[in-house]
């Protein structure tokens, strides 16, 4: 009876360790190859996924090159401030993408690709948080859907240019630095 029991024990063990397996080989080299075939299907270029790191490596390197060089004022300073995104948009083109880790980063620069994806806010959702960010930073850019377009319209009227302007004349520019 005790052998029975041990060996469906080992049994069901077995099969959780090749469903987390399966589970894992999916995240870290299907789903990746996947997303990289449709993003080339769809105009998109960039490096091929690297298993598992991307390009986090190779981004890496070049950051801690780029920081070790002196700027000066009149340096342009995105190749400093993120030198592979640079990189990619520059050997890539305008509508390319980066690997972080096995997720894909896409970068789209043509205005009207931007507004559609900024009118379809459902259809492209935020990447989700680690749970301390969440409960550190809660706010209008960390809601989704209907809450985010409440908190949105209600927002909205504080940014107009009259109202800004409004804000500044009755604070003065000399005592900008210092109006609450």
């Amino acid at each position: 009876m005790e052998a029975i029991a041990a060996a469906i024990a080992v049994w069901v063990l077995g099969v959780a360790v090749l469903t987390c397996g399966l589970g894992f080989i999916h995240w870290v080299w299907l789903r990746p190859r996947k997303l990289e075939r449709r993003l080339r299907q769809q105009g998109f270029s960039g490096n091929s996924y690297r298993f598992l790191y991307g390009d986090s490596k190779e981004s890496t390197s070049m950051s801690r090159k780029a920081r070790s060089k002196p700027i000066s004022l009149s340096d342009d300073i995105r190749p400093r401030v993120a030198p592979f995104e640079h990189h990619t948009v520059n050997k890539y083109g305008r509508n390319s993408f980066m690997w972080v880790g096995p997720i894909p980063r896409v970068f789209i620069m043509n205005p009207e690709h931007i507004k559609e994806v900024l009118n379809k806010m459902p259809d492209f959702p935020k990447p989700n948080s680690n749970p301390i960010g969440k409960l550190l930073a809660t706010g209008v850019a960390s809601y989704e859907g209907d809450k985010w377009t409440k908190h949105r319209k209600l927002l909205n009227p504080a940014f107009h240019q009259e109202k800004l302007k409004g804000e500044i004349r009755s604070c003065g520019w000399a005592q900008y630095r210092g109006c609450s």
